[in-house]
């Protein structure tokens, strides 16, 4: 329900040092070509960490979704729809954009939560053409699962098929919330009979990626090598890390059959090659894979309307804004799935 828009809004402020207060911020007002947000959902994601503990110069939060409260001139999304916030504002007219590859946008305008202002405030200000409307019957909390949860990986899992399209197997290095979305998203887009395994050192993650259908491996107890033959596989076709740590990369590119690629999604952490051996002989490929384009989200959004349930154990813990400090601090320790923040 749309409340009546205020002048003054309180919005979190990450101090640095793991300390987040609040403070009070004028609500903008939307010009043109512009939506103003009542933030109803905003997601936690690692990629956070530095604000939480470095501070940051605006609101963050970049995986929000609401309720459109107002609307500038030259826009045509009526007030009261609901929708998902696509954390790049790309221009639309370079010549990524109009291969459809808005992620590589070469005019980047903002990334919302990160140098403009994001969804942990109670309004957030964002382009029209980075809102994505959703079904009225969709919470915002639903809606998260689009961004980093469906959006990064189902991107992930697309640039992978371009050099292996016959994908019969796969392992995911790190059983965060991006992994446990690669996880589900392997499943939703490749078959659910497919066997993924995935590996961490956390317990609770990882008894949360077998719920999900995942082939569990504690790479604190035995290495990848070790978990696959335990799991019946000599090799994978393609490894999916999410991790951004440089020996999990090496493990993963390690347990790939021929013709096996590799995806790193998580930023972090080098990988250390030997180019015969890693890539040309067995002819594997390494690849990159950041956030996900725009025009994936209709696809996407097929796949939470068939698979709700099943995505929604992903996330583990909703809390509202006023204890976005305790959110924070559960999230980093490690015993959560996605955590929700909920206005």
């Amino acid at each position: 329900m749309l409340r009546t828009i205020p002048e003054v809004m309180t919005a979190p402020n990450f101090e640095g040092g793991g300390i987040i207060s609040f403070h009070e911020k004028d609500v903008p007002v939307p010009g043109p070509g512009q939506l103003l947000l009542q933030v109803g959902a905003n997601a936690l994601c690692g990629s956070e960490r530095g604000q939480f503990y470095d501070g940051s110069a605006v609101t963050p939060g970049h995986e929000g979704a609401g309720i459109v409260a107002a609307a500038g001139p030259n826009t045509s999304t009526p007030i009261g729809t609901p929708g998902a916030v696509f954390l790049m504002d790309f221009c639309g007219k370079c010549r990524s954009c109009a291969l459809g590859f808005s992620n590589q946008c070469l005019h980047k305008r903002a990334d919302y939560g990160f140098n403009a202002d994001g969804g942990f405030g109670v309004y957030e200000l964002v382009n029209e053409n980075v809102f994505f409307p959703v079904d009225p019957d969709m919470s915002p909390t639903e809606a998260t699962l689009l961004l980093d949860i469906m959006g990064t990986n189902g991107h992930g899992i697309r640039r992978a098929q371009l050099v292996r399209p016959d994908i019969e197997s796969a392992v995911v290095t790190g059983a965060g919330p991006i992994g446990l979305g690669m996880l589900a998203m392997l499943k939703v887009t490749l078959g659910f009979d497919l066997p993924v395994l995935i590996t961490d050192v956390i317990p609770y993650r990882l008894a949360l990626a077998e719920q999900l259908g995942g082939l569990p491996v504690n790479v604190a107890e035995m290495p990848l090598d070790a978990g696959l033959k335990r799991h019946g596989l000599a090799a994978v076709d393609a490894a999916f890390d999410t991790s951004g740590r440089g020996d999990a990369r090496r493990a993963a590119l390690d347990a790939l059959s021929q013709r096996g690629v590799l995806v790193c999604i998580g930023h972090g952490q080098g990988l250390d090659l030997t180019i015969s051996p890693d890539l040309i002989a067995p002819e594997r490929a390494v690849l990159g894979s950041e956030y996900f384009c725009y025009n994936e989200l209709p696809e996407n959004l097929n796949h939470l309307r068939a698979h709700r349930d099943y995505l929604l154990q992903i996330i583990t813990h909703r809390l509202p804004l006023s204890e976005i400090q305790r959110a924070f601090e559960l999230f980093f320790a490690g015993n959560t799935g996605k955590v929700v923040i909920e206005q």
